[in-house]
């Protein structure tokens, strides 16, 4: 048996375990930085920071605050706040309690909200502010078992029996632990591998979520797998954003508690771009949208300094494709990452001109990013491979504790999402199904087992839902999702996403993009743009001063963007092309519920909303 192995099969019971070793083995290191508005109330934030033992303190004075209000093993606690600082710290303090977290999005409207507190049965909700406090108030007489609410940000809330703040649920503890000074690590060493630890709620498509239960192990061995990866180190310093409600970002608080790197703490989206120079962090993950904004984002720049200026850059863009395909490939035949004479005096020169200012405004120190989530189109991973920001696309699913597969460091391979953690099984289905195995799956669905058994074999088998295929040498590449493969009235099999990240990686301009033509004779497409390119462009082309929705209701919009179609089509198979689109009057956003908040497209959701415009596309047209 391997070290690595080993070190896997040997893992404790629970992450709460993994803390209470992380903060006895380097209790002075420097385990989170957050950010706090300055002290004079102009200018920047301040970042500060708190060591392992810090962490702790606080940590155990929420565990025995919970213990104090009744909280058994086991037992919910909801948590609805935004990514900060206090949701690590109260999500490790109900682990060290022995509850279990209940996540739930801060954008979840309070019907939804309702929903997942009543079926999750949680007893205590830890909410950021009183706009989550007022949601559950709202909801009061359909919670019967919630007994308590604790407010992160009390400003407006009124606080008294059953709702008190963060600050004093730790005065609690604290008090609690003067008593019973050992009772959270009672409650830590009591812990077993099969106990509850989190319940994930999925943003369903279509109906109720389904609540994912997430024993501890699956969160211990998710630490130990993605050590052994070897793709994080002690060295590291991490920019987390992601929203901590998702497993994709819950899984890296895991991880770094086994490694004990730093980890920088914002989830404001609005920040990113101010706070990567500040941060320097040298890795981070991040979802698709995010590289496809600052793909445009970098391209709409250049754009708007002239002609020669954009011109260099599509050159430099050229280069950096070419760039990255040629380096992986030659580090899968021979270990070397090399590139042939001129292209890498091109690259050179590409680099003064246009890639260092990119590095640069990802904090100038970034070894990798971790991307994951939904697929990236494998143009804009090229991009950046040759830029010098690699991308490492990694695939699970809530049902799989997020991190079934990672791309291997310097062998990532763009346009795969790599090879599964050690300890993880994978297998194809014989019509293409990923299906997996392994100490990351969940114990199943929450109050459902006929929904279980849908996609759970008793032998441990996961069916994803998603279509892929396995190299000889075991990476594995997403080709769609089972569900959304589009089957035209012709016969033919069409993957919608797969062309739309196409898309994406040709026009500057596109937001989202939705691809249709299940049971018709040809494909369309419904196109969201992005504002802030797209006004930039019609402020160099005679629109400047007219509105977003007037902007993309214009003929010359329809146009420019009928350009980048007819450039797809000239990739794609004849029965995959885009014979009609629509531009949408806005963009697709959360608030609508047509995207979830991890930024994947609710097909049903946007297929329902525009409908008229998918029939008028269709009107007329002869179907098979």
């Amino acid at each position: 048996m391997s070290d690595t192995q080993t070190l896997i099969d040997n893992r404790p019971p629970s992450v709460a375990n993994l803390f209470l070793e992380r903060v006895e083995a380097t209790p002075e290191a420097e385990a989170y930085r957050y950010p706090v508005p300055s002290s004079s109330g102009q200018g920047p934030d301040e970042w500060r920071s708190l060591t392992w033992k810090q962490a702790s303190d606080r940590v155990f004075g929420i565990a025995a605050g919970l213990v104090s209000l009744g909280v058994a093993p086991e037992e919910r606690v909801a948590l609805a706040a935004a990514t900060r600082v206090e949701w690590i710290l109260a999500d490790l303090g109900i682990l060290c309690a022995g509850a279990a977290t209940t996540t739930v999005y801060p954008s979840t409207n309070a019907d939804e909200s309702a929903f997942i507190l009543s079926d999750s049965d949680s007893k205590v909700l830890i909410a950021e502010d009183a706009s989550q406090v007022a949601k559950a108030l709202e909801k009061k007489a359909e919670l019967p078992s919630l007994t308590h609410i604790v407010v992160i940000d009390p400003e407006g809330v009124e606080t008294g029996d059953t709702v008190l703040t963060l600050a004093e649920l730790e005065q609690r503890g604290t008090a609690l632990l003067e008593k019973s000074p050992e009772v959270v690590r009672e409650r830590v060493s009591a812990i077993t591998k099969d106990q509850l630890a989190t319940l994930i709620y999925t943003s369903g498509t279509t109906g109720r979520p389904k609540g994912v239960r997430l024993p501890h192990d699956c969160w211990a061995y998710m630490a130990k797998a993605i050590s052994a990866t070897g793709l994080v180190t002690t060295e590291d310093v991490q920019y987390l954003w992601l929203p901590l409600a998702h497993v994709f970002g819950k899984v890296l608080l895991s991880s770094q508690v086994e490694t004990g790197h730093v980890t920088a703490v914002d989830g404001r989206v609005d920040r990113i771009i101010e706070n990567l120079p500040v941060v320097r962090p040298t890795y981070m993950a991040a979802v698709p949208r995010i590289f496809e904004k600052v793909y445009n984002g970098v391209a709409a720049k250049a754009r708007a300094g002239g002609g020669a200026k954009y011109k260099i850059f599509q050159w430099a863009a050229g280069v950096a494709r070419e760039y990255g395909k040629v380096t992986q490939e030659n580090y899968r035949r021979t270990g070397n990452a090399t590139a042939p004479f001129g292209l890498s005096l091109k690259h050179e020169v590409a680099d003064l001109l246009v890639y260092k200012k990119i590095r640069e405004a990802f904090g100038g120190n970034l070894r990798a990013c971790v991307s994951g989530s939904a697929a990236l189109a494998p143009e804009i991973g090229y991009f950046f491979s040759g830029a010098g920001v690699h991308i490492l696309e990694g695939y699970g699913l809530t049902e799989s504790s997020a991190a079934s597969f990672v791309n291997p460091g310097e062998a990532y391979r763009t346009g795969t999402v790599g090879k599964p953690l050690p300890g993880t099984e994978v297998r194809i289905a014989d019509d293409g199904e990923i299906l997996l195995r392994g100490p990351g799956i969940m114990q199943g669905y929450h109050n459902l087992p006929d929904k279980t058994a849908e996609v759970l074999e008793e032998d441990g088998w996961f069916h994803t839902g998603d279509i892929g295929e396995l190299s000889t040498d075991g990476y594995l590449r997403i080709t769609d999702r089972k569900k959304d493969l589009i089957k035209t009235s012709g016969g033919k099999y069409v993957a919608p996403a797969e062309i739309e990240g196409q898309f994406k990686a040709i026009c500057p301009y596109v937001s989202n993009i939705l691809v249709h033509g299940a049971s018709r004779n040809f494909c369309t497409a419904l196109i969201a743009l992005d504002e802030p390119a797209l006004m930039g462009w019609a402020a160099e082309n005679g629109l400047a001063g007219k509105s977003y929705a007037e902007v993309v209701a214009h003929p010359e919009t329809v146009t420019m963007v009928d350009g980048y179609v007819q450039r797809l089509n000239e990739g794609l198979q004849r029965w995959q092309t885009v014979k009609k689109f629509r531009l949408l009057p806005r963009d697709l956003d959360v608030e609508h519920g047509e995207i979830t908040p991890s930024l994947k497209l609710k097909r049903p959701v946007v297929e329902r909303e525009y409908a008229h415009l998918i029939e008028e596309m269709y009107a007329g047209s002869r179907e098979a």
